[in-house]
């Protein structure tokens, strides 16, 4: 671990600095893109890993973002409740043009295009959540109070 050094994870960084909350972006030699692998990195559980997950509205067309734990499977069904709108799956070039991110990178704020987001209930199990830091590299710790605070989403019951 290090601290980051790839342009988007140092913006990342200044974004969470800009928005008040003291944390640093660190990355890694290793891939931290699937919950798997970046708590392996990081040495911490998979549940740990604040996890973004992106689709499609289909009516909207907007891209819908759910940060979930990382232990957790979202369920789409629960998710279209909540946001009253049919879902589809985001492929990578979608993904990339709405949130300016990579799969594996996409963090919880920062997004190219404005974007639905909802926060999976189940993060506020852990003192400290780790998010994607822009790239499938690069990672951040936070409390969940400060994520949400930072993305100004809605704790939800969104996965199965």
């Amino acid at each position: 671990m290090h601290p980051a050094r790839h342009p988007t994870a140092l913006h990342t960084g200044d974004l969470l600095r800009a928005a008040g909350i003291d944390t640093e972006v660190v990355e890694f030699d290793q891939p931290t893109r699937t919950s798997a692998e970046a708590a392996e990195a990081i040495g911490c559980s998979v549940a740990e890993i604040a996890k973004s997950i992106v689709f499609r509205g289909k009516t909207s067309g907007q891209a819908v973002l759910v940060v979930a734990s990382g232990d957790r499977r979202v369920s789409e069904k629960k998710v279209e409740a909540v946001l009253g709108e049919r879902l589809s799956r985001a492929d990578a070039d979608f993904v990339r043009t709405a949130t300016g991110y990579v799969i594996g990178g996409v963090a919880p704020l920062g997004h190219a295009q404005p974007v639905r987001l909802l926060l999976d209930e189940g993060l506020c199990r852990f003192a400290t959540v780790w998010a994607a830091g822009g790239t499938p590299y690069s990672v951040f710790p936070l409390t969940p109070p400060q994520l949400q605070a930072l993305t100004g989403a809605a704790w939800a019951d969104v996965c199965q």
